[in-house]
């Protein structure tokens, strides 16, 4: 185990420079087109309405209505659930933590019901319009400024959080949601939005803590790629490549859910849906996403002995118990030692001297110090950011943060300069502070166009 050397004293000193470079980013504000978020959400409205109308038209609605007795609300997961699961006998493809039968978009994905297609355009739509588009509208003052809390004091892991509006929620996932949202976002005339974003950063922090020596080798190698041996692996496919969508598929719905806590069945799921197999029948020959060889991924994994979605769970059992026990056995032990120390003590300490306290389930006990810490780092990179700028006069600002990412609306002359600025502190000074930190952080700027918006065009 890592000796913790910083006190809750060194703690203490990171919050409070914190919240003053925060404070000044919400001073400075970030510029919303206000007239394109209005115009936007009356065209959002337009679509709303065409998709209400079609599902009114559906022996679906008309059921669903016979049961609320005409007084159906497309927004309420109760009565969506009620319909589904109770009325229509269909099975949960995931319970919620009340035991309710699961309604949020991924649940219905996964369900033969044509009609939900809809629903969740209805709910995704009236939320941009909503949520999004009607804070940014809300929050905006006469100057064309809207300027979020950025707040030090709200997350149990010592994360930030954002309100007035929430600027960390904003879709990214969804690139409808994101581009429509992004696009109201502006910067001051004649300047550039950037994003600086910290790579794997939580990974990387992870390292820090368990020194696993096949995660960093993997993390130091260039040839090595953690992703595509998870996907060779559970797709029993050495020939895949990098390119392929099922090493993107391990990635998101194997290695990460696996690292935050999840479990080999969730697992199967995920993974079934980026190779597009079904998770309610026995495969077919021409099931699933096309190989580079013209096969299709369900005819593979039928000649390997894995004809359904049941087999397959079967297989990621064994997948998951070789993850942790073989390949990052190292990584294991730490788990288990951590949580037995916490345990005993009732607390642990992050590496940046923070103490967490409390109840917590097993997969808290090992993802808040990562978590934690992580964004300790950004955090520290955002003062130290913040200072050199102040020294040498820039006229680009830091205006908010994104989880694993700062924003800053740019002086495109002095890119320059933020660019060595950042791979100063990152390679330099943030080692030199915390020498825990074992593996080289990466921190990648992305530029957006002068005087265009939050988005790539």
């Amino acid at each position: 185990m890592v000796k913790v050397q910083a006190t809750v004293a060194d703690a203490y000193k990171l919050v409070h420079e914190g919240i003053l470079a925060l404070a000044r980013a919400e001073r400075r504000g970030i510029r919303i087109d206000v007239e394109y978020c209005i115009e936007k959400q009356q065209y959002l409205t337009r679509k709303v309405k065409y998709y209400q109308d079609k599902l009114s038209r559906t022996n679906f609605f008309r059921r669903w209505e016979h049961i609320y007795k005409g007084k159906v609300n497309v927004l309420s997961d109760d009565q969506l659930a009620t319909v589904l699961y109770r009325h229509m006998k269909l099975t949960p493809p995931k319970m919620t933590t009340s035991g309710r039968g699961a309604t949020d978009e991924e649940s219905l994905k996964q369900l033969n019901v044509p009609e939900l297609q809809y629903i969740i355009q209805i709910r995704k739509l009236m939320k941009i319009r909503d949520t999004y588009l009607g804070q940014f509208i809300r929050e905006t003052n006469k100057d064309g400024y809207m300027r979020p809390s950025f707040n030090l004091h709200t997350v149990r892991t010592y994360r930030s959080s954002s309100s007035d509006p929430n600027f960390q929620n904003i879709p990214k996932r969804d690139k409808e949601a994101m581009e429509i949202c992004r696009r109201a976002i502006l910067p001051r005339p004649d300047h550039m939005l950037m994003e600086a974003d910290f790579s794997a950063l939580e990974v990387m922090i992870s390292v820090c803590y368990h020194r696993d020596p096949v995660m960093i080798n993997y993390l130091q190698d260039p040839a090595a790629d953690m992703h595509l041996d998870m996907a060779k692996q559970i797709y029993i496919n050495d020939e895949l490549e990098k390119s392929s969508v099922l090493r993107q598929g391990a990635k998101n719905g194997f290695v990460f859910p696996q690292f935050y806590g999840d479990y080999y069945g969730n697992c199967a799921r995920y993974l079934c849906e980026w190779g597009k197999l079904p998770v309610g029948s026995r495969w077919k020959n021409d099931d699933g996403v096309e190989l580079a060889n013209g096969e299709h991924l369900g005819a593979h994994m039928r000649r390997n002995q894995i004809k359904s979605f049941d087999a397959f769970v079967e297989h990621m059992k064994h997948v998951e118990d070789d993850f942790w026990n073989r390949r990052f056995n190292v990584y294991n032990q730490w788990r288990k030692t951590w949580i037995q120390q916490y345990r005993e003590n009732g607390y642990f300490q992050m590496l940046t001297g923070f103490r967490c306290s409390g109840l917590m389930r097993k997969n808290e006990i090992v993802n808040y110090p990562v978590q934690g810490t992580a964004f300790h780092c950004l955090l520290q990179t955002f003062i130290y950011l913040e200072e050199v700028a102040q020294e040498q006069g820039w006229d680009s600002r830091l205006v908010g943060q994104v989880h694993d990412s700062i924003v800053l609306d740019a002086n495109p002359d002095e890119l320059h300069h933020i660019q060595a600025a950042l791979d100063d502190i990152v390679g330099r000074r943030l080692p030199e502070q915390w020498d825990w930190i074992v593996v080289p952080l990466e921190i990648e700027i992305d530029e957006y166009a002068v005087n265009g918006p939050w988005i790539k065009e």
